[in-house]
């Protein structure tokens, strides 16, 4: 129905009957999504679109059938928002991409991260009056319209951005800083004080830029490590990003090392 109101002339349905039964698992990630990928191909689309059960997370297809990357859905939208509120300042949490960062401060804003979860990146959103946030899972949020991730919000702000740009989906994507975000854990025995272990590693990295708001998130030049522990069980989570999936996790390889160090000490 969305769709048809922005004026798109031919869509193509798959999955789309709401039985309550679905064809696969419906996170919107792209081992999920090869139905999509193939039938964006096949009937020569110029983009592939799926939304997870409650509308709050898009995920895009190219017309090459190659995903958009669910991190480069929020840096897309915010582009499409930024072009008509240039200065204006946008947030994410703190394990999303630094593209969006990078997106802000070329059009002359400020960019804030704030703690993981939804709550907290709407708080930092109105506390810095943000004109478009989310998180790096596909999740868009326009103040404008409300406080919460919307999805359709996002399909409507993507689709004209990429009406507008006048190239392919994959052009599009191309024209972005390219990250690539390597996500891992370390499992620690019950008896390890995990906090005590963060410390340390703050403490061993304290000549970089730091932020402790949520774990710890250690920067360096344009990468970047996130520690966080995990509230239900010893493990400390740890996303990296770099500009190649191998320096990413290289870098997360290197913070485990440490830890393992730290432990072992």
């Amino acid at each position: 129905m969305l769709l048809e109101a922005l004026g798109v002339k031919t869509i193509h349905k798959i999955h789309c009957e709401p039985t309550g039964h679905f064809a696969h698992n419906p996170e919107p990630l792209p081992e999920h999504l090869r139905d999509l990928s193939e039938a964006v191909v096949k009937t020569k689309s110029d983009v592939g679109i799926s939304v997870d059960p409650d509308v709050d997370r898009l995920a895009l297809v190219c017309e090459d059938g190659e995903m958009f990357g669910e991190e480069y859905t929020l840096v897309a939208v915010a582009d499409a928002v930024l072009q008509h509120h240039k200065g204006g300042n946008t947030v994410s949490n703190l394990s999303s991409t630094r593209a969006l960062r990078d997106v802000t401060e070329k059009m002359g804003g400020s960019y804030s991260a704030s703690a993981v979860g939804e709550v907290n990146v709407v708080n930092m959103m109105k506390s810095t009056n943000a004109i478009i946030g989310g998180e790096g899972n596909g999740g868009v949020i326009l103040p404008e319209l409300h406080y919460g991730r919307d999805a359709l919000v996002g399909v409507a702000i993507f689709l004209t951005h990429l009406a507008k740009y006048g190239k392919s989906c994959s052009m599009l994507r191309k024209s972005y800083p390219n990250y690539y975000i390597s996500k891992n854990k370390i499992e620690l025995t019950p008896e390890i004080d995990v906090d005590k272990v963060l410390v340390n590693v703050k403490e061993k990295y304290a000549k970089q830029p730091v932020n402790t708001v949520d774990g710890v998130k250690i920067e360096f030049d344009k990468e970047w490590v996130h520690l966080r522990k995990s509230n239900t069980e010893p493990i400390i989570r740890i996303y990296s990003e770099s500009e190649s999936v191998s320096t990413a996790d290289a870098l997360a390889k290197k913070i485990i090392e440490d830890i393992k160090e730290i432990i072992k000490n």
